[in-house]
């Protein structure tokens, strides 16, 4: 049987049609760039003290300092956020030196946010637990999703995943503005999770799918990767101007509803229409691509030799007969999924260990995270033009191994030289974040069409499992600053090695079926 880029090819590499593909599926991304990060804001704790029930001043107003013991907090003397004296019981102002729990709630500032998540339901104190539980559900959504999307999308379709997905993520993100619990936002935010990975997933799939060799390392780095950078700048400067959470949200979730028409101009991949027997409805995708490039195409797109290979194979490697137990069916697509669990893994966790792990910074947290996103945009360009000129396993292996260097130099640095620390761990965010984005490409690359989202689902859930402990290794470093670094350096060195296993994709044709995987490379 033909390749299918070989039968395609009269409808050449970048006309108007593949345009249109690239830019339409590449801004269906930037709302899953803020998606995931709103908590940076929707979170944030604003400074805080107990309320005394005698005073009804703002924080901070006279009659707190009697009131309310001190303590230190990053080198700054502040009043206690979750102590009070305890008041004796004859006088309404007089107190003993024992103090007690917040038990009249909170009084927050609000010289920088009008409410929060935390304002609104004092997540404070012996609840602040709840916060960074919140973010973890989040990752729990974006597990099932990982799993459940691969599935439905190799059994339904690209299309079906991409629009339902993109749905969920928008209607539920609005109806979690109208949370009136920390347990119902909570639940809300599970299912966005599902909805946001499983969207990006099936855009990336589409993309690669309907695009030709050449052109999907530009759309998975400048692309949909740099759609995402987008969103994840447009964040704070949305947060800038709207300070309240459930205000914030909503204007982050209706840009969603933007994407509604692009179900006309996005088509299902010919590639999966092949894969489960549907010839007609490919042939009809592609003359309507090739009337948009002005192409007149063959009278027999698929010939009959073709078709009726393609049905044989569908016979051994049909797509309605394959689970996820077909990612472990043979020798080759084993090692492929098992390698690229630990490798994706690995990936997820150092770079969300990172981010996670570098100490707040001074100043404004609005440009802060502008100036994050940012090195986001040096991660993708770099990957970009490494993907265009060197190997994929190269790329990959040495991305992640500058990375784990950086690292574990910092162990080495003196502890007055601050800013070099900080240097080497940004330089360390921006190579992992590079290989984060690098992964997806390598991985649609390295499976077959038959289980390819499956696939992908199945690896996206394990990075998330990763990031789930992510939270751990920033933890470590409240006890001990070099040993989150320490850990994070050496298993990306481990994970350098592990991915020159994997077999060489650069300018091969995307496998079709599990027969067609490559076996990994010992030497």
């Amino acid at each position: 049987m033909r390749d299918f880029d070989q039968i395609t090819a009269f409808l050449g590499e970048w006309g108007p049609y593949q345009k249109l593909i690239f830019i339409l599926l590449s801004l269906s991304s930037i709302p899953n760039g803020y998606v995931g990060m709103t908590m940076v804001f929707l979170a944030d704790i604003p400074p805080h003290h107990c309320r005394l029930p005698f005073l009804n001043s703002s924080y901070g107003g006279l009659g707190y300092n009697l009131s309310i013991p001190t303590e230190e907090v990053k080198g700054e003397i502040i009043l206690s956020r979750c102590r009070r004296y305890t008041e004796q019981g004859d006088s309404d102002a007089v107190f003993r030196n024992d103090t007690e729990g917040c038990l009249d709630g909170w009084v927050f500032s609000k010289e920088r946010y009008v409410s929060t998540i935390v304002t609104e339901w004092d997540l404070v104190c012996d609840h602040e637990w709840k916060t960074p539980f919140s973010v973890t559900v989040f990752f729990f959504g974006v597990l099932a999703g990982s799993l459940l999307s691969g599935m439905i999308s190799d059994r339904y379709g690209r299309k079906f995943v991409f629009f339902a997905t993109m749905a969920v993520q928008t209607v539920f993100s609005l109806i979690q503005a109208a949370s009136n619990s920390w347990e119902m936002f909570c639940v809300l935010y599970f299912i966005v999770g599902l909805g946001q990975i499983a969207n990006y997933c099936a855009a990336f799939i589409l993309g690669c799918e309907l695009l030709s060799k050449s052109y999907r390392i530009t759309f998975a780095t400048l692309g949909i990767s740099m759609a995402y950078a987008v969103g994840y700048a447009c964040l704070p400067l949305f947060a800038y101007f709207i300070r309240d959470w459930r205000m914030l949200l909503v204007a982050l979730s209706v840009p969603g509803l933007l994407y509604i028409p692009l179900w006309w101009y996005i088509p299902e991949s010919p590639r999966w229409l092949l894969s489960q027997g549907r010839v007609e409805e490919a042939e009809a995708i592609i003359r309507a691509a090739a009337r948009k490039n002005g192409i007149t195409p063959p009278d027999f797109i698929f010939k009959r030799d073709d078709t009726a290979e393609l049905m044989e194979k569908e016979d051994v490697d049909s797509q309605k007969k394959c689970t996820w137990l077909d990612l472990l069916r043979t020798t080759n697509i084993r090692n492929i999924t098992i390698l690229n669990i630990i490798i994706w893994s690995i990936v997820s966790l150092t770079y969300y260990g990172l981010s996670l792990n570098t100490p707040n910074m001074d100043g404004d947290p609005y440009l802060n995270c502008l100036l994050a996103s940012g090195t986001e945009f040096v991660g993708y360009m770099m990957m970009w033009l490494a993907g265009r000129y060197i190997s994929r396993r190269l790329t990959l292996s040495t991305s992640v191994l500058f990375c784990g260097i950086m690292l574990l130099l910092i162990k080495l640095v003196p502890a007055e030289l601050g800013a070099l620390s900080v240097t080497l761990a940004m330089f360390g965010k921006i190579s992992i974040t590079g290989a984060f984005v690098f992964i997806y490409l390598y991985g649609i690359e390295l499976l077959p069409t038959v289980v390819r989202n499956m696939g992908l689902g199945v690896t996206t859930m394990a990075s998330r499992i990763g990031s789930c402990f992510s939270p751990y290794i920033a933890y470590m470093g409240t006890y001990n600053k070099a040993l989150p670094y320490i850990i994070m350096g050496c298993i990306s060195i481990i994970c350098a090695i592990l991915s020159l296993l994997l077999p060489e994709t650069k300018d091969e044709e995307l496998p079709e079926y599990i027969s067609q995987v490559k076996p990994l490379q010992w030497c």
